[in-house]
């Protein structure tokens, strides 16, 4: 073919662990089926008559998403939005196809150029790829019964920490993880043994950007995206890589985020944006300006009411604060001007004090003419 390739192979003194060969067949398998632009191709993949297993995959240059972190520090809200929408795209084809990646990390996100264009994302190594069973090859092992763990315990959804069984809403959660190590070059959670990482994907609330890098400066909106995407329940996700990177743009507006859009497969995108979650989130957690005619301050502030749906449960430090005196049931807010008793008017007062001179007057009257009587 006359071009540089890569070659991925299993050795030949491997072949006796099923496991291993499963995960590699698995690897091969999943990829060879999957044509989008931001995933590794696969060319060609089999064995050798000494068993060896290899597959032939195309050669990138370029650096991972972990290199590029520890290299460079923290990236720009933008380009990390870019290249997530394009390894978003990468995995709504996979998902369409029933393959699940379930290893999801920076390391498994390669930076490249290609056709002229820089920080083109392309998704690699499926070994852990959840596939349906009607892609499996017979006599395959399968690696996905329910109970099992496998993955990178820093990116790992609840649900797969838990050994439960998984949907795309897993990756997502797992490339909301690799969002927030972009934009903050840490991970959302201080631990330090993988069996600690699981347990607070469990169970344990996120540190939000601010605390995580209070020194940076991040799109207003972008705390929320990530919190939906980040939730314990997997539906109080986003649904599809699709709508997350819908939500994604969102909340930016850069030439290179609107180019990486392209990478999400059309149907999937209209998909996506005929979903008004994001839309809604932005509209209760983001402040509105008041109009003009109403800028006034206002006389009485009235108690700060109570969000009345959440999508996910935010860190301690940002939840609402109780209201410490609400507005008691069936009564009007303070500002009502039907509930508040006026007092009576300067004119109103003067006008009864002349009704009641006049009334003591013919009283007097009156009593008089009796008398005379």
């Amino acid at each position: 073919m006359d071009r540089f390739v890569a070659v991925k192979i299993l050795h030949s003194k491997f072949t006796k662990r099923k496991d291993l060969v499963s995960r590699f067949r698995r690897e091969a398998r999943a990829m060879s089926h999957l044509t989008h632009p931001n995933t590794a191709k696969v060319f060609l993949y089999g064995q050798l008559e000494d068993e060896a297993c290899y597959i032939v995959m195309e050669y990138l240059e370029g650096r991972n998403l972990g290199q590029i972190v520890r290299q460079e520090g923290p990236m720009r809200p933008e380009r990390s939005i870019a290249v997530l929408i394009q390894a978003c795209g990468a995995l709504e084809e996979a998902h369409q196809k029933g393959i699940i990646h379930r290893d999801l990390k920076p390391e498994n996100i390669f930076l490249c150029s290609q056709g002229g264009l820089e920080d083109f994302a392309k998704v690699l190594d499926f070994g852990l790829a959840k596939v349906t069973e009607r892609e499996m090859q017979p006599g395959s092992l399968i690696l996905t019964q329910e109970g099992m763990v496998f993955g990178t315990p820093e990116f790992m959804s609840p649900e797969q920490a838990q050994g439960k069984t998984l949907d795309p809403r897993s990756d997502v959660y797992s490339l909301a993880v690799i969002l927030y190590e972009l934009l903050t070059g840490k991970l959302p959670f201080d631990a330090r043994t993988p069996m600690e990482f699981i347990g607070l994907h469990v169970q344990a609330q996120p540190l939000t950007l601010a605390e995580r890098a209070p020194d940076r400066d991040y799109p207003l909106g972008l705390q929320d995206v990530l919190d939906r995407a980040l939730a314990k329940k997997p539906e109080e996700r986003y649904q599809s890589a699709a709508e997350f990177a819908s939500a994604l743009r969102s909340i930016v507006n850069d030439r290179n985020v609107e180019q990486a859009m392209s990478a999400i497969p059309d149907a999937a995108a209209a998909l996506a944006e005929t979903v008004p979650a994001i839309q809604a989130m932005q509209r209760q957690h983001t402040p509105r300006p008041l109009p003009a005619a109403d800028a006034q301050p206002p006389r009485q502030k009235a108690p700060t009411p109570q969000p009345t749906v959440a999508l996910a449960a935010p860190h301690a430090s940002d939840r609402p604060k109780q209201v410490t005196n609400p507005t008691p049931a069936g009564a009007s807010p303070p500002d009502a001007p039907a509930a508040t008793p006026r007092a009576p008017s300067s004119n109103t007062a003067g006008l009864i004090a002349i009704g009641v001179v006049i009334g003591l007057v013919v009283a007097g009257g009156a009593l008089a003419v009796i008398r005379f009587l």
